[in-house]
């Protein structure tokens, strides 16, 4: 759902028609559906009910949107809940088949009483919470949770939201120099220098996915929600990192591998991307997607 920004905005909204098109056109293994906008009661396991009233009712103050990065209007709170909705979908599907994908999503800026850095609901923590209630009330037992923030932005409102949780991880490998210039604490924080290449970034996020698991040796995750952003990319314009499609690629395969040789579903998100050319950045998008069918396929192939 798209959203009439004013001439001239540096957010590419355009993005996520151009992915859905490419998707619909070249990934048939993919099932499109439009997912619910979450609820207030929903929105509510995350923020603050006075955050959503503002959204929703159209209170913000100046401020506050100029934090955010958008305009406010009607259209611009649906799709903020439609964007929730669509990782609350992912999450239930992929704790069913093992692989689902929010086709936008990773708003990871939005901390519980405040949106920011184009993120006005925080999606992957609004469903992390509402996947443990509803996992609880079927099996009466604990869902823990991971999030594998690989957006080249550190999830410092996802951090923010988590950090007195411990039953859900949150792990992001990001640019140490770039925004948001006042990092939120993670459970596991991995800072990148600027210019950073394929080889330093796998092996440090080899060493991030070893870590994590060594951290839950007792109680593995339930549930992964990935954050595969685009803007890590070498084209991103706000990036700052150097990798290449194929590393992105390579990047990917090895979080779907990871998660499926653990038997753990995955709900993926496709976060951030801001390219000088924006079919590249929709390109590094498409590759994600096909290494989640393949994982899917693996996964389902591996339960018959």
């Amino acid at each position: 759902m798209a959203v009439k920004l004013p001439e001239g905005h540096r957010f590419p909204m355009q993005k996520y028609q151009l992915l859905r098109d490419r998707v619909a056109h070249e990934l048939p293994g993919i099932r499109l559906e439009q997912a619910p906008p979450a609820s207030e009661g929903e929105l509510a396991l995350a923020h603050t009910p006075s955050y959503i009233n503002a959204v929703l009712q159209g209170h913000l103050s100046a401020a506050q949107l100029r934090e955010i990065g958008f305009p406010w209007s009607e259209r611009m709170a649906e799709r903020a809940c439609r964007s929730v909705g669509a990782t609350i979908q992912a999450a239930r599907v992929a704790l069913r088949q093992g692989v689902a994908a929010n086709l936008a999503g990773g708003t990871h800026h939005a901390s519980a009483d405040k949106g920011g850095g184009y993120c006005v609901f925080n999606d992957v923590a609004v469903a992390a919470r509402l996947m443990q209630a509803e996992w609880h009330r079927l099996h009466r037992r604990l869902l823990r949770v991971a999030v594998i923030d690989l957006d080249v932005h550190q999830g410092n409102g996802t951090a923010a939201i988590f950090c007195d949780d411990p039953t859900v991880f949150t792990l992001s490998l990001h640019g140490e120099k770039n925004f948001p210039f006042r990092k939120e604490p993670s459970d596991l924080d991995v800072n990148l220098p600027d210019g950073c290449t394929d080889e330093p970034y796998l092996v440090a996020l080899d060493t991030a996915l070893a870590e994590l698991w060594a951290r839950h040796r007792e109680g593995p995750p339930g549930l992964i929600f990935f954050l595969a952003g685009a803007d890590p990319h070498e084209g991103d314009r706000l990036g700052r990192l150097k990798l290449s499609t194929a590393g992105l690629a390579e990047r990917d395969r090895r979080v779907f591998a990871a998660a499926r040789e653990r038997r753990i579903p995955l709900a993926l998100s496709m976060a951030g991307g801001y390219g000088h050319d924006l079919g590249t950045t929709v390109q590094v998008q498409v590759n994600t997607l096909r290494e989640a069918i393949e994982s899917w396929r693996q996964w389902n192939n591996e339960s018959s």
